[in-house]
C-alpha cells in the first residue's frame, strides 16, 4: 500500500507542472512595444517529453483553429503554433509569453501593442473534445473580435 501511495504522489507532483494553477483561468502579459498587423496567435508551448493531457491539449487547440477558422488561418489574421519551448530556437518566443511549462496562450497584436494570454480552462474540458472545442472557439471568437474592431 506505501508503494501506491508513493506512486500516486510521484505522479501527481509529475504532472503538477503540467496544469499550473491559476484561479482565474487566465494570466495576462502585456508589452506595448511590438508593432504587428492586427492577429491573434494560438500557441501551445510543450515541452521535449508530454504526457497525455499536454499532448491532448495541443491536438485539441490544432484541430479547433483548423475546423473553425480555416479563413482566418489563411489570411493571416489567426495563427497556431506547437512550440517546444525546450528549444534554444524557441526561448525568446517562450519568454515573450511567459511559458515555462506546457500551456496553451493565446496572443494578441492590435495598434495598442501585444498582449497574452494563458488559459488554464482549457485543461479542464480535455476529457470532452467537443466541450474543449466549442469552449476554445468562443474565446477565439471573441479575440478576432477585438482584432477586427482595430
Amino acid at each position: 500500500m506505501n508503494k501506491l501511495l508513493f506512486v500516486l504522489l510521484v505522479l501527481t507532483l509529475f504532472s503538477a507542472g503540467c496544469v499550473g494553477n491559476n484561479d482565474s483561468g487566465t494570466t495576462k502579459v502585456v508589452d506595448r512595444t511590438l508593432q504587428e498587423s492586427p492577429h491573434i496567435e494560438v500557441i501551445h508551448f510543450h515541452g521535449t517529453n508530454q504526457c497525455y493531457s499536454c499532448q491532448a491539449v495541443g491536438a485539441y487547440a490544432e484541430e479547433t483553429v483548423n475546423t473553425y477558422f480555416s479563413d482566418e488561418l489563411k489570411s493571416g489574421k489567426l495563427v497556431f503554433k506547437h512550440v517546444n519551448f525546450d528549444l534554444p530556437e524557441n526561448k525568446e518566443l517562450s519568454q515573450r509569453y511567459g511559458a515555462a511549462y506546457s500551456s496553451l496562450w493565446i496572443g494578441t497584436y492590435t495598434e495598442d501593442g501585444f498582449s497574452a494570454e494563458q488559459d488554464t480552462n482549457v485543461w479542464y474540458k480535455i476529457d470532452d473534445r467537443n466541450a474543449y472545442m466549442s469552449y476554445l472557439s468562443e474565446i477565439i471568437t471573441k479575440k478576432l473580435v477585438e482584432v477586427n474592431d482595430q
